[in-house]
């Protein structure tokens, strides 16, 4: 087994919380998708939540945006 070492003399553990192994196993197994927000971004929207309502409706506007299909037209020669 190897050894640890010790945690920076500003780190003090208390600080840190209770660890849990494996939080965010079944996730990434699932292979979700991490991104690193711009912070402006970060504090518009400041839960997963957030970012998908914002990121749906976008997409819905996109595909409303999206011009019709053009008819071909037969051109008489």
């Amino acid at each position: 087994m190897k050894k640890t070492e010790a945690m920076r003399a500003e780190y003090r553990r208390e600080d840190l919380g209770t660890g849990v192994r494996g939080k965010y196993l079944r996730r990434y197994s699932k292979g979700s998708n991490l991104v690193l927000l711009d912070d402006r971004v970060a504090h518009a929207f400041p839960n997963a939540e957030a970012v998908n309502e914002a990121l749906l409706g976008l997409l819905i506007l996109a595909e409303k945006a999206k011009p019709a299909p053009s008819k071909s037209r037969k051109r008489n020669v």
